[in-house]
């Protein structure tokens, strides 16, 4: 518009272009059409259409997450917005910087139960980070801006903003808004001190990294700490790309995947310094550790997540991660040599023992007539180029590429911590195309599948090839383990018919072939890795193989 007006509309794109968005994921609704219209004249986004809303906020998710960027999921109204909130959810568990832009009924019907009204900010509000619905046309870009903010600042998370309808179309005033940076606190130098005091008299110490680590790009930070202080390295549940699991230093990720060397480790340390980590449900198996003997320091860039379940640490220390690295590696250097080479010894005779129970065998357990999971993830090791990009979903399928594949680059392993189903295709396209030079793969279930499969088209459309593995053992298997152990012999509601995966790949436009035999499966794979265009492998699984616990220990 001339004169220096533009739409509320525009004021908002303004906004996300500010907060270095490029990307924005949605189902189109009449309530938002303000922003798909200046959506329309902004080439730095690229809007890609979805086929439900819960795809398209799992795709913010997840590009946010390889990016770091944040990225733009919108629904209209309740309807939208209510499939949106499994990604909001999964947004906040996994500490990821999304905005959601919610379409509202117009001002002159508001408070009427409108046509899909339902009060958005209040109900967003004890799910995501922050929530606003602009009360006028002049202040859309700005809470637009400051939502963006509160997304990256701090623990990062996810935002909502609830816009009108009718404000969209209204005439304001241009702002020029200035390009949104993340603050980046450095650690305290007192506690900088304290934590060396406590490495100085530790036997045991281990550093435990998370998803902040991923997030202020701290890897190559931490691989220079952890080698100038000879300290091993684990990762939390589903950040296994913190540091190379290569690494002789590396002793894997916790969770209740992880084998009883893991946890044997966990309980042995008498210093943890956990770094952008919360000690959550999934990652601490039920809150099992730390256990009371060991000494905790917490570092984390949010000052409201020091400390967890019961547990108050030594020394809390509110810091960007890869700035705490650079400082403790400076003073770290001092310590005695003679206690960090009898930490590397140790070290290395960990890393050898939880490396044995990391390592898959070329046969599982699986009878005859199925796919046997550890020796497809057993053949990965073998595929997967260094760079590859895993995805995945929730369900006990799960457990043999947590425990079994590898990650030594940071950003190519993308999993939720909220264990939401349905999130592996979605994230496999936003992986796709945030890094469109390497291979992604999706793990999937056959329940997660049929979630958000149809997710595929947009793939196809769209023109992001992956390789989707798909674990079909006509099962909820996580809750028909859970039945067996807790109810036996009275299993309800777990069984799920057949379903040709293979088949249905295909009437999306995708490849699809189905693999009867492990032995079959670098074939398939290669041709799968080789059909330039979105593909699926249909892998029927053994439904009383259904935990990588009982398959290996």
């Amino acid at each position: 518009m001339s004169g220096g007006k533009i739409t509320a509309g525009r004021a908002v794109v303004d906004a996300l272009v500010a907060a270095g968005v490029d990307h924005a994921f949605c189902v189109p609704g009449e309530s938002f059409m303000g922003v798909l219209d200046a959506l329309h004249d902004e080439p730095r986004i690229r809007l890609i259409a979805t086929r439900h809303e819960g795809g398209a906020a799992f795709m913010a998710e997840a590009y946010a997450k390889v990016t770091r960027r944040p990225a733009v999921c919108m629904g209209t109204r309740m309807v939208g917005a209510a499939n949106l909130a499994i990604g909001i959810h999964t947004a906040k568990q996994d500490s990821t910087p999304v905005i959601a832009l919610l379409g509202q009924v117009t001002t002159e019907f508001r408070h009427r139960e409108g046509f899909q009204e339902a009060e958005l900010a209040d109900i967003f509000g004890r799910v995501a980070k922050w929530a606003v619905e602009p009360p006028d046309a002049s202040r859309c870009g700005e809470l637009t801006l400051r939502a963006a903010r509160e997304a990256i600042s701090g623990r990062p998370g996810p935002v909502v903003v609830s816009l009108r309808e009718d404000l969209l179309n209204v005439p304001v005033e241009r702002t020029q808004y200035a390009t949104l940076e993340a603050p980046r606190p450095a650690p305290d130098p007192s506690a900088v001190t304290r934590i060396v005091e406590l490495l100085a008299n530790a036997e045991r110490p281990l550093l435990l990294l998370g998803g902040g680590v991923l997030a202020s790009g701290a890897t190559a930070a931490f691989v220079r700490l952890a080698e100038t202080l000879s300290v091993p390295v684990m990762c939390s549940l589903r950040r296994a790309d913190a540091f190379p699991n290569d690494h002789p230093l590396y002793l894997g990720q916790t969770g209740m995947w992880a084998p009883k060397s893991i946890q044997k480790r966990l309980r042995e340390t008498d210093l943890l310094v956990a770094v952008g980590t919360r000690f959550g449900e999934a990652s601490t198996v039920d809150y099992t550790f730390p256990v009371a003997a060991t000494k905790l320091v917490h570092v984390d860039i949010s000052a409201e997540q020091i400390g967890g379940h019961r547990v108050v640490p030594d020394v809390g220390c509110v810091a960007d991660a890869r700035l705490f690295a650079e400082a403790l590696a400076t003073a770290g250097a001092s310590l005695d040599a003679g206690r960090r080479a009898k930490w590397k010894d140790a070290a290395r005779a960990d890393h050898d023992a939880i490396d044995r129970d990391t390592t898959p065998a070329p046969h599982g357990r699986a009878r005859p007539g199925f796919v046997d999971q550890q020796a497809v993830v057993w053949h990965l090791r073998r595929l997967l180029p260094r760079d590859a990009i895993i995805t995945s979903d929730a369900g006990n399928f799960g457990g043999w590429p947590h425990r079994f594949l590898r990650w030594n680059v940071p950003g190519t392993f993308v999993a939720p911590t909220s264990g939401a189903m349905g999130y592996g295709i979605p994230a496999a396209i936003a992986a796709k195309l945030a890094s469109p030079d390497r291979l992604v793969v999706a793990y999937a279930g056959d329940g997660g599948m049929l979630m958000t499969g149809t997710e595929l088209e947009t793939a196809v459309r769209e023109r992001t090839p992956f390789v989707a593995i798909v674990c079909d053992n006509s099962l909820y298997g996580t809750i028909r383990q859970m039945q067996e152990r807790e109810h036996p012999g009275r299993q309800v509601a777990t069984a799920l018919g057949p379903v040709d995966f293979a088949a249905f790949a295909r009437s999306l436009g995708a490849f699809g072939r189905s693999v009867r035999d492990a032995d079959d499966f670098p074939a398939a794979f290669e041709e799968a890795r080789r059909a330039n265009v979105p593909a699926v492998l249909h892998l029927r699984t053994d439904p009383q193989q259904l935990s990588v616990g009982a398959d290996a220990t």
